[in-house]
């Protein structure tokens, strides 16, 4: 399926592994340039390697953690100084601890805030000017399922997805009329690190076995199974595609 990416330039955000890498090597199976972040440098560079050695396309990696701001701006940064434009972003992070209301500290909060709804913003405001001026420009949030249906443990991820849902709603509606979209993609539960270790935590709190203990009790789907991050390759690009009369991308410098 062309869905019109070839020659976009796409920053994705957490994608060593999981989710992030996903929708990244689908992102270059289009022919998009891309531009990769996550904290861990190893992984991330492995990661690089191997989309690059499996597509062709040129992939950028920068170590960065997005609930610093400095580090946004520095990935947003070595995109421009490389490819001279964002065409696409993937907004997408690690989930912050699992806990109760009594159990999460204002500094839990503060740093849950920062992760998940700050690095959002801050990467929407550092590559949104350039999508409005050149009259098209795709933003897609990797949230969670929890924004609708709020997942047992996971406050800290419950509220702040919601809130990223909600900003982005209305951001949509300001920014349509520049040929720029916004979406979020809610994945549900989906076998990833994260979901192992939030296993990991229910087992050991209520002294089960891991596998006795996925977040939120057994897979919500008719066929009881867990969703790969592969799975949900296509939803998202289908998000960030080029309607069929929107001009070729611009040649890179």
């Amino acid at each position: 399926m062309d869905l019109g990416l070839k020659g976009r330039v796409a920053l994705v955000a957490a994608a060593s592994k999981g989710l992030g890498r996903a929708v990244a090597e689908e992102l270059a199976a289009e022919g998009a340039s891309l531009v990769l972040c996550a904290r861990g440098e190893e992984a991330l560079q492995e990661t690089c390697a191997a989309i690059a050695a499996a597509t062709g396309v040129p992939v950028l990696g920068v170590a960065a953690d997005v609930s610093n701001p400095a580090d946004v701006a520095r990935v947003v940064q070595a995109a421009m100084d490389r490819f001279g434009r964002v065409d696409v972003l993937v907004t997408n992070a690690g989930g912050p601890p699992a806990g109760t209301f009594d159990t999460l500290s204002r500094e839990m909060w503060e740093a849950a805030t920062h992760l998940l709804l700050t690095s959002v913003v801050e990467l929407t405001r550092a590559v949104l000017p350039g999508m409005k001026e050149r009259g098209w420009g795709r933003i897609l949030n990797v949230t969670s399922i929890a924004a609708k249906q709020p997942v047992e443990n996971l406050l800290l991820s419950n509220s702040l997805r919601a809130a990223v849902t909600g900003m982005a709603r209305t951001l949509a509606n300001e920014v349509a009329p520049f040929g720029v979209t916004v979406n979020n993609i809610l994945p549900g539960y989906t076998r990833t690190e994260r979901v192992e270790n939030l296993a990991d935590v229910l087992a050991a709190r209520d002294g089960i076995t891991a596998a006795a203990a996925p977040p939120g009790g057994k897979p919500k789907s008719p066929c009881a199974a867990w969703a790969s991050p592969g799975n949900l390759r296509r939803s998202r690009l289908f998000c960030v595609r080029s309607a069929p009369a929107t001009s070729p991308a611009p040649p890179l410098p």
